[in-house]
């Protein structure tokens, strides 16, 4: 494949529209790469394994590769299908798509969500980036108390504690230092929706730091993002790798 930009004439009824010119993937690894980095991301490391743990374990396979195969696969595919024939944004596509609705709602929508999701992630990535930050300490801050953010409440032998607590006296039921660094230290939880709090600088940095390798892996378009695609589609699956010798090596809990 080449870098050579062509005009892409799609019949709408008919009248002939020549789409704005756009640039071509460097080569098919830049696509396939780009492809296995937006299927496979954040969420596999840090969500699906709390929802498989949450219903059910190993259970939880069967309906998600029954979905998997009946709806994931073929809407991912003809996603790619369509933008790759059309050559069009989102909202311009789906006017060739269905001209009834000339992309105002189906491509709005999509757009909208898009954006919702790239500012949720974000922000994960920020926690994360403060975490990966805080990991580089020889001794991690969520591992004992005593720290300046910790309660009365915290205790590094939380589950004996909460397993001795009884009916009478479970008010002050003990919690993980690894709970209360998250919660008072990471993002300091307010009292309630109705106290924003103030902004965490520590948070504030490393959203702007996700931000701006954003911005970077796609100033260029798919010149900067197909080469950056070779990292988010190989690291996620590192990780797994190692999350999966980690797990097998932990001692079963009696």
């Amino acid at each position: 494949m080449t870098n050579k930009v062509q005009p892409v004439v799609i019949e709408v009824g008919e009248k002939s529209e020549v789409s704005e010119q756009r640039e071509k993937w460097t080569s098919k690894a830049d696509f396939i790469a780009s492809c296995i980095g937006y299927a496979v991301g954040l969420g596999n490391i840090w969500r699906f394994p709390y929802l498989c743990y949450k219903n059910g374990g190993a259970t939880f396979l069967i309906p998600y590769f029954l979905t998997l195969i009946t709806c994931g696969i073929p809407l991912f595919y003809l996603e790619l299908a369509l933008g790759q024939y059309l050559s069009l944004g989102t909202i311009k596509a789906w006017a060739v798509v269905c001209p009834a609705l000339k992309g105002l709602w189906i491509g709005v929508a999509m757009v909208i969500i898009s954006f919702l999701i790239s500012i949720y992630y974000n922000v994960v990535i920020s926690w994360s980036l403060l975490y990966l930050y805080h990991s580089f300490a020889s001794v991690v801050p969520w591992k004992s108390c005593g720290n300046s953010w910790n309660t009365a409440n915290c205790s590094e032998d939380f589950r004996n504690s909460t397993a001795n607590c009884t009916t009478v006296n479970c008010s002050m039921a003990a919690i993980s230092p690894s709970q209360e660094f998250w919660e008072r230290r990471i993002l300091d939880v307010s009292n309630g929706i109705d106290e924003p709090g103030e902004i965490r600088l520590p948070l504030a940095t490393t959203l702007f730091i996700a931000w701006a390798a954003v911005f970077f892996c796609i100033h260029k378009g798919i010149k900067s993002s197909g080469k950056v695609a070779y990292f988010t589609a190989i690291f996620p699956y590192v990780v797994l790798c190692i999350l999966l010798v980690r797990g097998v090596t932990l001692s079963w809990c009696t």
